[in-house]
């Protein structure tokens, strides 16, 4: 109590709480509760950098909401019209960000995310009581686990949210793969009629079309899009239901029935319950399988990215095939330096996505029997890859490839002082003799062309059929004819 202008004044920063362990102290304007400050105390790994991400917070008020409701049709008595306006008002406030500054946890914990589950719990039945015009942590009106968490368990709650978050991180990913994807496909119909030396091991192999290699990029964005889209189904078969251990304990048998309908209307989303409940709740691998996706998309750009950086080498020593769109100057010593930044900045997403999805499958593997206690930084390392994925190919997209452009006179001027159309001519001359004069060419730095017809192997006529340059870029022998 403070003595102010000659009254008493009764001043709190905090209000006490009472778990199973005792009191607690929590303060007097947070929503959540003793559990909640427990955790907030003990795990301090990574306080103010590492929380929970925002979109399992949200996913939590989802999934409240759509309990709240089955339970309401089951028990009207004990869930009330009074008391579900509250809790679904207050999931809405949650689903809305509204909440956000009332879920201080971080990643950093254990138990398969309760603390998480209970955070969300307390948080919701709080405001609820706010709602009913009550005073925080009076759960006589609302309570966080006989009413919010009513039918449920972390070990369903948590996956639930995790594969919801999953799959909203996931649509935003397949988006900005699709503009991708458009934007090389815009680029392989430009460069089509260019052609240039293919290369294997980095040396001379045959000619490519650099429209085809464009197109090769934009099929690989395409094959990323499938495999994640096969990987993201099995994100859609929920535990919900099956309660701690998949047995469905506690969960009366019509809220056993109708939770995953009712989450299907609440969230917008396609789901089912998955057949076996107990497997659901104890496997992992469905988020294994997503990163897993995830990651081989990464590889994919970084590869398309090393590509990119090689073709536009130079400006004058190297292959100087492209051009990437000049963003910033590249050295603090010297000058005019441009560097391709943004390939580059991909492929260090590509690095911290790839070691993501090593965290995750150590994790996902070291569940013991029927559950898995390492969830939360599953999610943590998953939604970190989908999101920096997500922003890595936007910067690809925008950024470079709808800037990229050909130097088409560098490009055949490579082509045509190269050995490599030797390979063209073994249909007509055979291997050894090809091999002979690839040799030759090499030591004197005389074109194949020229030796070719010194040594009168093929005229002028059949030597241009022979290495026609878009036949060169086309299965079959170019110059077939000649053979007939």
């Amino acid at each position: 109590m403070v003595q102010s202008a000659g009254k008493v004044v009764a001043r709190m920063d905090y209000r006490v709480e009472h778990d199973s362990m005792g009191e607690v102290k929590v303060p007097a304007d947070r929503l959540w509760a003793a559990q909640t400050q427990r955790s907030h105390e003990n795990f301090e790994i990574g306080v103010g950098i590492e929380t929970m991400p925002r979109e399992i917070t949200h996913a939590f008020g989802i999934l409240k909401k759509a309990a709240a409701l089955a339970n309401h049709e089951l028990r009207p008595e004990k869930m009330t019209e009074e008391k579900l306006c509250a809790i679904t008002k207050a999931c809405d406030e949650v689903i809305g960000g509204k909440l956000n500054d009332h879920f201080p946890l971080v990643v950093w914990q254990t138990g398969s995310g309760t603390q998480s589950n209970m955070n969300a719990n307390e948080v919701i039945a709080n405001r609820a009581i706010e709602l009913l015009g009550g005073t925080k942590g009076d759960y006589a009106l609302v309570h966080p686990n006989d009413h919010v968490n009513c039918g449920q368990s972390t070990n369903d709650v948590i996956p639930t949210a995790g594969k919801l978050t999953t799959l909203r991180l996931l649509e935003g990913l397949r988006k900005e793969l699709i503009t991708l994807q458009k934007a090389f496909d815009s680029k392989a119909k430009a460069f089509d009629g260019i052609i240039k030396m293919g290369r294997t091991q980095m040396q001379d192999a045959v000619p490519v079309r650099l429209g085809q290699e464009f197109m090769a990029y934009a099929d690989s964005v395409k094959r990323s899009i499938r495999r994640m889209d096969i990987a993201a189904q099995e994100m859609k078969t929920l535990n919900m239901g099956g309660t701690a251990i998949g047995t469905g304990i506690n969960a009366d048998r019509t809220y056993f029935k109708n939770i995953v309908p009712i989450l299907c209307e609440v969230s917008g989303m396609d789901f089912q319950q998955a057949d076996d409940l107990i497997d659901a709740t104890m496997h992992l691998d469905p988020f294994a399988a997503v990163s897993g996706a995830v990651k081989a998309c990464a590889v994919t750009l970084s590869k398309i990215s090393n590509d990119l950086r090689l073709m536009s080498s130079g400006p004058r020593t190297g292959f100087g095939e492209i051009n990437l769109p000049a963003k910033q100057n590249g050295s603090s010593i010297m000058p005019g330096k441009v560097n391709p930044v943004i390939p580059e900045v991909v492929n260090q997403a590509a690095f911290f996505v790839i070691g993501n999805d090593m965290t995750i499958t150590m994790a996902a593997e070291a569940g013991q029997l029927e559950l898995n206690a390492f969830e939360p930084i599953i999610f943590h390392c998953l939604f970190q890859s989908i999101d920096t994925l997500t922003h890595a190919v936007h910067t690809l997209t925008e950024n470079c490839v709808v800037g990229i452009t050909a130097n088409a006179e560098r490009c055949r001027s490579l082509l045509e002082s190269s050995v490599g159309t030797i390979t063209a001519l073994v249909p007509y001359i055979g291997y050894q003799h090809a091999a002979d004069i690839a040799k030759r060419a090499i030591h004197s730095g005389v074109p194949v062309r020229k030796l070719i017809l010194e040594e009168k192997l093929l005229s002028e006529e059949e030597l241009n059929k022979a290495l026609d340059p878009i036949s060169l870029t086309h299965p079959g022998i170019p110059g077939s004819e000649l053979q007939k």
